[in-house]
C-alpha cells in the first residue's frame, strides 16, 4: 500500500509525521518498497525540505504559504497560492494513488487532505496541540478521523471521529541504546549531561540566558556538561562563550539524532512545543521548560503548566528568563537528587509511548472500511 503524509513547517508536525511513517513500515503495510511507498507533501519553507531526504523519503513541494499573523496583502497572496494548489495536489494524488492520506498539521495539510476527501480516499489529521490550528479546523469539515494529543483538544472537533492518541513518538526516542548514544554524544558519564535546544531554529533568549548563566555556575564546571542545538545564526557565539567560560559543551547547529541525546542527557532546557513535551515525557526527562511567548493562543505556556503541575518539569517565562535564574533553577534541581528523580517519574507518568501504534490501528481500519465498502 501506499501513504502521503502531507504537512510540516516545523519540527512539531514534521516530526510525528516521521513516527507515523516508520509504523507504517515496521508493520509491513508499505510493501517491499517501503519508504518509496510514503510520499511526504511539504513546502520549501519549511523544516521538511531537509529533514524528510535525510530521512530516506521522497517528497514533492506545494507553492503554499502560511496566514495567520500575516499582514493583508500576504494573506491574500496566500489565498491566490492556496486556490492554484489544488491542481498540484489532485496531480500528485492520480499519479500518487495513496490508500490513505495523513495530514500532520501546518498550512501545508491542507491542500492535499482536502482534495484526498473530495476523491473519497481515507483521510486522517494529526493534532499536536491543546488549542487547534486553523488548519486542522477547517480539515475537520473533510477528514474522516482526527487523532489528538491532549484530551483538552477534543471539544473542537465532531466527537464521532475524534479520538485522544496522543502524539506519534519516533522509535529512536523510545529504543536507543545507551552505548550507541555515546558514539554519537561522547559525554563524560561521570558528569550530568544538560541538553539544550530551543527548536529546529534555535532561540536567542535561551542561547543567551545559558552563556548569561555560565558565570554563575563556575563551581559546578567539573560536574556539568552541555550539548547545545544553537541554530544556524548562533552558532559561532555560543561555542565561543563555553570555551572561555571552560565548560565541556557539545555544540552543534542541529542535532539531527535527538533520540540519541535525550538518552545520554540529564536534564533538558528547552520550548514547550506539544512534539517535544510528548518526546521527553515518553523518554521520562527533567526539564526546565521556558515557552515561546508568541505562540498561538499562547499553548506553548499551557502546555509547560501542566507539567510544572505535577512537579514534572519547572517553568521559567521569557519574561522572567535570566542567567541567575537560569543557574539557579539548574542547580536546585541536580544538586537535590530526591527531586531529579522524582521529576523524572511524573515526566514518565504523563508519557504515551504507545500513541503511533493507535493511530496507525486508526488508519487501517479506516483503509479496511474502504475495502470492504
Amino acid at each position: 500500500m501506499r501513504f502521503i503524509i502531507s504537512g510540516g513547517g516545523t519540527g512539531g508536525h514534521l516530526y510525528p509525521a516521521i513516527a507515523v511513517a516508520e509504523e507504517l513500515i515496521q508493520r509491513g503495510l508499505t510493501g517491499k518498497k517501503a519508504k518509496e511507498d510514503i510520499l511526504f507533501v511539504g513546502t520549501e519553507h519549511g523544516i521538511e525540505k531537509n529533514i524528510v531526504p535525510r530521512e530516506g523519503y521522497p517528497i514533492e513541494y506545494l507553492h503554499v504559504t502560511g496566514f495567520v499573523g500575516k499582514s493583508f496583502l500576504q494573506k491574500l497572496r496566500s489565498l491566490f497560492q492556496f486556490a492554484l494548489s489544488f491542481k498540484s495536489a489532485f496531480r500528485i494524488l492520480n499519479r500518487f494513488r495513496p490508500k490513505a492520506v495523513i495530514g500532520s498539521g501546518g498550512y501545508a495539510s491542507l491542500t492535499v487532505v482536502i482534495c484526498a476527501s473530495l476523491k473519497g480516499i481515507p483521510t486522517i489529521a494529526l493534532e499536536q496541540n491543546s488549542v487547534p490550528g486553523l488548519s486542522n479546523r477547517i480539515l475537520s469539515r473533510f477528514v474522516d478521523a482526527l487523532c489528538v494529543t491532549y484530551e483538552d483538544s477534543m471539544s473542537f472537533f465532531p466527537a464521532e471521529k475524534t479520538f485522544h492518541t496522543g502524539n506519534p513518538i519516533r522509535t529512536r526516542i523510545l529504543k536507543t541504546d545507551i552505548e550507541e548514544a555515546l558514539k554519537t554524544f561522547p559525554v563524560d558519564r561521570t558528569k550530568k549531561t544538560i541538553l539544550v535546544f530551543g527548536g529546529s531554529s534555535g532561540a536567542i533568549s535561551i542561547n543567551s540566558a545559558i552563556i548569561d548563566a555560565l558565570p554563575y555556575m563556575l563551581d559546578l564546571k567539573l560536574y556539568i556538561q552541555f550539548i547545545h542545538q544553537t541554530g544556524e545564526k548562533d552558532f559561532d557565539r555560543i561555542k565561543e562563550h563555553y570555551k572561555k567560560a571552560g565548560f565541556n559543551a557539545l555544540v552543534y547547529k542541529f542535532v539531527h539524532t535527538i533520540g540519541e541525546a535525550y538518552t545520554v542527557s540529564d536534564l533538558l532546557i528547552c520550548r514547550a512545543g506539544a512534539t517535544t513535551l510528548s518526546e521527553i515525557t515518553a523518554a521520562g526527562k527533567a526539564a526546565i521548560l521556558i515557552p515561546y511567548p508568541y505562540a498561538a493562543a499562547n499553548h506553548q505556556e499551557k502546555n509547560a503548566l501542566r507539567l510544572e503541575a505535577i512537579n514534572a518539569a519547572k517553568v521559567i517565562k521569557e519574561k522572567n528568563l535570566s542567567g541567575e535564574v537560569l543557574a539557579s533553577t539548574i542547580r536546585k534541581i541536580l544538586i537535590d537528587s530526591e527531586e531529579y528523580k522524582n521529576m523524572e517519574k511524573a515526566s514518565y507518568s504523563l508519557g504515551k509511548p504507545e500513541a503511533t501504534e493507535k493511530v496507525v490501528n486508526i488508519i487501517t481500519s479506516l483503509v479496511n472500511r474502504t475495502k470492504a465498502q
